[in-house]
């Protein structure tokens, strides 16, 4: 049996045992969300050995250079020595000045860290509150333009992170965990082509950032945006969207409930051949979606798609 070591601590595995699993059985509590690679809160790096990794792309080459793992992804099949990403020691610090609310559910939260960061619109970054809470949120906020960092935190559901979200007020300091580039951006090639931004609920966070993008980079084609909400209210960007509409006539925007979702989602056939789309929200609404642009005709690797996690968060 393989021997699992996190500072002084030591103890055998069974061979092949998901690295994850092995830490929380031993009572050390790293972060996680989605099991799946996708969000990054289970950072841990390698001092000693090595172990199986499922997905050694999910990580930029660099990190992986530095020994970082992704621990959900990773099995221990021999000796291994690991440390935890400690956010004080291996975050950047960033104080909060901007905490307010867009809508009854919607926090928009602005980060200022001590050095920006280069990223582009869409993007993910993993926040750390101060009582060691981790959880990745999608970067709303366009580089280069906004002198900030802004997440769209959607509070309707319980979670750790939402919680102390709950409680924060400008001047108070978060940390930055992993940033890293998700399915959604904005690409030159697609210029002459019709973009379609389809959200629904905070989905329209990284879709805004992508949404200025491509009007900063002069977007010749028509573009759709479709934000679905569960009710009016929940169009929390709305007076942004109408302002940008009116500014440039490329722009249509469409802000439906889902009683209005299927006749807007009609309107795109007519656009759908060359379309390119980018699609952002829960699973039942990524899904929905993309069933409806698929059956427009829209090509399936042209049709880019990031799903947001549950709301269950884990503290370290």
């Amino acid at each position: 049996m393989p021997n699992l070591r996190v500072g002084e601590r030591r103890w055998p595995v069974d061979v092949a045992s998901n690295l994850l699993d092995a830490l929380h059985q031993a009572g050390i509590a790293i972060p996680y969300s989605c099991r799946a690679g996708s969000c990054h809160a289970c950072l841990v790096r390698c001092l000693e050995g090595e172990p199986l990794d499922a997905r050694p792309e999910a990580l930029a080459a660099a990190k992986r250079e530095q020994g970082w793992r992704l621990a959900c992804q990773c099995r221990v099949v021999a000796d291994l020595a690991v440390e935890v990403f400690d956010p004080l020691k291996d975050g950047m610090p960033a104080q909060v000045i901007g905490c307010d609310w867009l809508s009854a559910n919607l926090l928009r939260l602005r980060l200022e860290p001590q050095r920006m960061q280069r990223y582009r619109a869409g993007q993910h970054q993993v926040l750390w509150s101060a009582n060691g809470i981790a959880r990745p949120y999608s970067l709303a906020s366009l580089p280069g333009e906004d002198p900030f960092l802004e997440f769209h935190i959607d509070c309707r559901h319980r979670g750790a992170f939402c919680s102390a979200a709950r409680q924060l007020q400008p001047g108070d300091h978060l940390r930055l965990g992993e940033l890293r580039g998700g399915a959604l951006h904005y690409d030159l090639d697609w210029q002459e082509r019709p973009l379609l931004l389809l959200a629904g609920g905070s989905g329209l966070g990284p879709l805004w950032g992508v949404l200025r993008e491509s009007l900063r980079q002069q977007h010749q084609g028509s573009i759709r945006v479709i934000h679905l909400a569960h009710d009016s209210t929940e169009h929390y960007l709305a007076g942004d969207l109408r302002q940008l509409e009116q500014q440039h006539p490329q722009l249509q925007v469409r802000l439906v409930t889902a009683v209005e979702l299927q006749a807007a989602l009609a309107e795109l056939r007519l656009l759908a051949r060359q379309a390119v789309a980018l699609v952002c929200g829960s699973a039942v609404s990524a899904e929905t979606f993309a069933k409806s642009l698929y059956l427009a005709g829209v090509a399936r690797n042209r049709v880019l798609t990031d799903v947001f996690l549950g709301a269950g968060d884990t503290v370290r």
